[in-house]
Parts: structure tokens; sequence; C-alpha cells
């Protein structure tokens, strides 16, 4: 009996969502707003697999020179970890900053499609994520550069 009155009151709605998606232009139009985003979303992913990768090396490499060693430590070791420990928490900005990009644009892909199946304008919406996307992806790329800039001048043992 519930699901006569849910088949009887939802009918006008399902029909009109199977004819706004039973047009190949509209989904057509859909898909094709979305490739940029989704292009977009692919160069992330590309960055962020350099980015884990440095990350992933770093991590490895304080784990060996914080491990107590056989000898007396070596006083270069501790500016080494204090390098290597500023050059993590860059990179470790970078992939926050980048994967927040990555969701935002993800966002955006899901909305710029729905939106050949909705009446609002969602306009603004869509080009307000997209410079959120974008300044947030700027922002990762601008502490991997200073991470990568940091890995050039190596380690300071001048205590500068």
């Amino acid at each position: 009996m519930i699901t006569d009155l849910i088949a009887v009151t939802s009918e006008p709605f399902a029909m009109e969502l199977l004819e706004r998606t039973a047009s190949t232009p509209r989904v057509r139009q859909a898909v094709e707003l979305s490739l940029a985003p989704a292009f977009l979303l692919v160069g992330i992913g590309s960055i962020m697999n350099v980015m884990m990768t440095r990350l992933t090396w770093l991590a490895g490499r304080i784990e060996r020179l914080a491990e107590p060693a056989e000898g007396a430590c070596d006083v270069s070791h501790g500016h080494e970890l204090a390098w290597l420990r500023r050059r993590r928490k860059l990179a470790r900005l970078a992939i926050k900053f980048s994967t927040g990009g990555a969701l935002v644009i993800s966002f955006e892909i899901a909305v710029l499609f729905l939106s050949a199946y909705i009446e609002p304008r969602i306009g603004t919406l869509v080009a307000t994520l997209w410079v959120v996307t974008i300044g947030l992806l700027i922002t990762g790329l601008i502490y991997f550069l200073r991470e990568t800039l940091l890995a050039a001048d190596g380690p300071r043992t001048d205590g500068v």
C-alpha cells in the first residue's frame, strides 16, 4: 500500500526525470561541460603523485636518521633532521591544498553534470568552485615549490 502511494506521488517526478535524461543532446552537453574539470583532476592527480613520492622518501629518511645509531649521534644528523622536517611540513601542506583542489573540482564535475537536469541557474556556483579549485592548486604548488627550493639548498650545517 505504501509502495503504491510512493509510485503514484513520484510518477510525475520520475517521468520528468526520465524525459530530461532521455535527451541525447542534454547528456552530451553535460559530459562536454565536465571534460575540462575532469582533465584538471587528472593533472592534479599527477602532481600529487610526485608530491607523495617526495613525502614518502622524506618520511623514510627521517625515520632512518631518527633511529638510535650504534655510535654517537653526529651533529650533522640533527641539522639534516631539522631540514628534512621543514621539507616534510611543506610537502604535507602542498598535498593538503592539492587534495582540497581535487575535492572541489570533483564536486564541480558533479554539479556540472547535474546542471543539465535542473532548472536553477548555477553559473555563479560553478565559477566560484573553479576559482576555489585554482586557488587551492596554486597554493599547493607554491608550497611544493618552497619544498623543492629548500631541497635544492641542502641542509644547513652552519646554524643559519
